[in-house]
C-alpha cells in the first residue's frame, strides 16, 4: 500500500553562498529519498526554505550597510537556482519572511503561553559597550566551556553540538568590535524545555530505527538535563512577539524557523487550492515525518522541535526519523567560509554537471562517520566508475544496437540461462537498494545500483556480442533485448541519484515522456522495452575529465600540487 511521507530539510541561512557541505549534510539525501518515494508511489511532501532571520544575515547586513531583507531576498533567490541546477525537488522552498509563517508562529507561541510553557522573565544578556547594543547569540564567541573549542558561537558549539548561551562561553568577545561584553539585565519570554525532559526521554527511547548518532546524541543530551531557553532576543529584524510591551524584541530564529516546516506545509496547501490539505501530512497518524539535517541540527529537531510539538498539541505529528549526516570536509580540512575554504555551488554549477557531483556525494556521504570531497577524488570517480563503469556500458549497448540492428530494439530468440540469471540478478538488486532507500542508506544503495552495472558488464564480456553477430544474429538479438531490458531498470533505479543522466538514458531507449512517469516495478520496466521500438542515437552518458582539472581547483583554495 502507498504510504504519505513528510520530509523536512534544514532550512539554510540565507546569508551567502552554498557549498558542498551544505549538499552533502542534508540536502541531497532528502532529494533522494524523495525521488525514490515518488517512484515507489507514495504521496511526498519535501519542503524547506531560506531562514531569513537568524543572525548571519544580520551580521552580513551590519557588514555590507545594507538591510536584512536585501541581504536575504539576494541568498533565497540564488538558493532557487541552485536547487534547480542541481535537480532537488522541493515541493515548496518557500522563507520565513511570509505572512503565512509570521501567523503560524503566532499561533503556536500564543498557545504555549496560554498553556504555561512559554513565560516571561528576566536574563542577564550581553551587551557591547563599544557598539552599544544588545548581543545576540552569534553576535558573540569564545571558548566552549565542554570542549574547548575555540570561536565557539553564543548559540552552538560546532565542534561538540552542545547549544550554549553567551553568557556560557569562556572569554567572550563582541564580533563586531572585538570588546568583551557586559551581561545586563533584560526581559524575555522562555519555553519551558524542563517540562517535557521525561516524555522526550521516554519518547527517545522508542526510536529504534533511528541512526545510532542520533539516538546516543539525544539520549545524552536529556538525560544531562534540559534546561528553560528564552525565545525572545532583543533585535529589530524576525517574527515580532505576539504580546503587548514586546515591540522592541523578536522571537529567536532557533524557535520560529523550526516551525517553518508546518507553515510551509501550510503555505504549499494554500498554492494547490487545497488549503486544508497540510492536514493529511501533519494530523495522519499514519504519515511518516522524515527530518533531513546536519549533525549540527539533530538537537533542534530531536529535542526542541519535539517539545514544541508536545507543547502545542492538535494532534501534529512527531517526526518518524531524524537521519542527521555528519560533516564533510574539503581537501582534509574543515569547511570555512570566512577563509573561503569551500567550494560553492554556483561555482562549481558553472563549470561542471550535477550528476557526478551528486555520484560522488552520495558514495561518499557523511552518513554515519565524517568524509571528505577531494577533487582529486572526484575526478577518479568520475572517469572511473560514471565512465568506464556505467557510462561505457550504456554506450557500448546501445550504440552497437543502434548500429547493427536499423536503430530499433531487435526481437529476442529464447533466452538462455545467462540471460534468465542477469534479468534475476537485476530484480533482486532492484530490492536491495529499494530496501536500502527505504531505510535512508544511501551510500549502500548506489553501491548495489553500481553493482547491477558490473554484473551488466560481465554478461556482456562472456556473451560477446560483437563475436556472436558474424555467426548467430538471433542469438546477438537475445543479448541486446536482454540488456536493454536491464538498462531500462538501471536507469530507474539511478534516477534518484543521477537524474540528469538517467533522463538522457531513457530517450536514448525511445521513450518520450519524463522518467519520473515511470514506475519502480521490475516487471513493467522490462516489458516496456518492445522488441521494434525506434531507439535514438546515444551519446556519451558522462565527460572523461582531464586530471589538470585538480590542479587548477586546488590552486583555487590555495593549495600548490608538486
Amino acid at each position: 500500500m502507498p504510504e504519505r511521507v513528510f520530509i523536512g530539510v534544514a532550512w539554510p541561512y540565507a546569508n551567502g553562498s552554498l557549498h558542498l557541505g551544505h549538499l552533502a549534510g542534508c540536502y541531497l539525501a532528502a532529494d533522494i529519498f524523495a525521488r525514490f518515494n515518488r517512484l515507489i508511489g507514495n504521496e511526498v511532501l519535501m519542503v524547506s526554505g531560506s531562514d531569513s532571520h537568524g543572525t548571519p544575515i544580520t551580521i552580513r547586513a551590519d557588514q555590507e550597510n545594507v538591510t536584512p531583507k536585501e541581504i536575504a531576498d539576494r541568498f533565497h533567490n540564488q538558493f532557487l537556482t541552485t536547487w534547480d541546477q542541481l535537480g532537488i525537488t522541493f515541493d515548496l522552498f518557500t522563507n520565513t519572511q511570509t505572512e503565512n509563517h509570521q501567523q503560524a508562529v503566532h499561533k503556536i507561541f500564543t498557545i504555549l503561553l496560554d498553556k504555561g510553557y512559554i513565560y516571561p522573565e528576566t536574563m542577564e544578556l550581553a551587551h557591547c559597550s563599544g557598539c552599544s547594543r544588545f548581543l545576540p547569540d552569534r553576535y558573540v564567541e569564545g571558548t566552549c566551556p565542554h570542549c574547548h573549542q575555540e570561536r565557539a558561537r553564543g548559540d552552538q558549539c560546532d565542534l561538540c553540538g552542545r547549544t550554549l548561551d553567551p553568557k556560557d562561553l569562556v572569554s567572550p568577545q563582541c564580533t563586531l568590535c572585538g570588546l568583551a561584553p557586559t551581561f545586563q539585565n533584560s526581559e524575555h519570554f522562555f519555553l519551558k524545555l524542563s517540562e517535557f525532559q521525561q516524555p522526550l526521554l521516554d519518547w527517545v527511547n522508542q526510536q529504534n530505527h533511528w541512526r545510532p548518532n542520533v539516538v546516543n546524541f539525544t539520549r545524552s543530551f536529556l538525560e544531562s538535563g534540559l534546561k528553560d531557553r528564552a525565545i525572545t532576543r532583543d533585535l529589530s529584524w524576525g517574527v515580532p512577539v505576539p504580546v503587548d510591551g514586546y515591540d522592541d524584541k523578536r522571537i529567536y530564529v532557533w524557535f520560529e524557523a523550526v516551525i517553518g516546516y508546518l507553515s510551509a506545509a501550510i503555505e504549499w496547501a494554500q498554492n494547490s487550492n487545497q488549503p486544508d490539505r497540510w492536514k493529511d501530512f501533519w494530523q495522519d497518524s499514519t504519515t511518516k515525518s522524515y527530518y533531513f539535517i546536519g549533525k549540527d541540527n539533530i538537537p533542534f529537531h530531536s529535542i526542541i522541535w519535539p517539545a514544541i510539538i508536545m507543547g502545542y498539541g492538535n494532534h501534529l505529528n512527531l517526526p518518524y526519523d531524524v537521519p542527521a549526516n555528519e560533516f564533510l570536509s574539503l581537501e582534509n580540512r574543515k569547511f570555512s567560509t570566512s577563509q573561503n575554504w569551500a567550494v560553492w555551488l554556483p561555482d562549481y554549477l558553472a563549470s561542471y554537471d550535477p550528476d557526478p557531483l551528486r555520484y560522488l556525494l552520495s558514495i561518499n556521504m557523511p552518513e554515519h562517520g565524517d568524509a571528505d570531497f577531494s577533487w582529486a577524488e572526484f575526478v577518479r570517480k568520475n572517469n572511473d566508475e560514471l565512465v568506464a563503469t556505467y557510462g561505457n556500458l550504456v554506450h557500448r549497448v546501445l550504440s552497437f544496437t543502434y548500429r547493427n540492428f536499423s536503430q530499433v530494439v531487435p526481437v529476442p530468440g529464447t533466452l538462455t540461462t545467462a540471460d534468465t540469471l542477469l534479468l534475476d540478478t537485476t530484480l533482486e538488486i532492484m530490492d536491495q537498494v529499494s530496501n536500502s532507500l527505504s531505510h535512508t542508506r544511501f551510500k549502500i544503495a548506489l553501491s548495489q545500483a553500481f553493482s547491477l552495472a558490473q554484473e551488466t558488464n560481465r554478461y556482456l564480456d562472456a556473451q560477446a556480442p560483437w563475436q556472436t553477430i558474424k555467426t548467430d544474429l538471433q542469438r546477438t538479438a537475445t543479448i541486446l533485448n536482454t540488456s536493454l531490458k536491464v538498462l531500462n531498470c538501471l536507469k530507474v533505479i539511478l534516477t534518484p541519484f543521477l537524474p540528469f543522466s538517467s533522463q538522457c538514458l531513457h530517450e536514448y531507449l525511445g521513450f518520450d515522456y519524463h522518467i519520473d512517469n515511470d514506475p519502480w516495478d521490475f516487471t513493467y520496466l522490462v516489458d516496456a522495452i518492445r522488441p521494434g521500438a525506434r531507439l535514438e542515437q546515444p551519446k556519451p552518458l558522462f565527460i572523461k575529465l582531464d586530471d589538470e582539472l585538480i590542479e587548477k581547483e586546488t590552486a583555487k583554495l590555495g593549495l600548490h600540487n608538486t
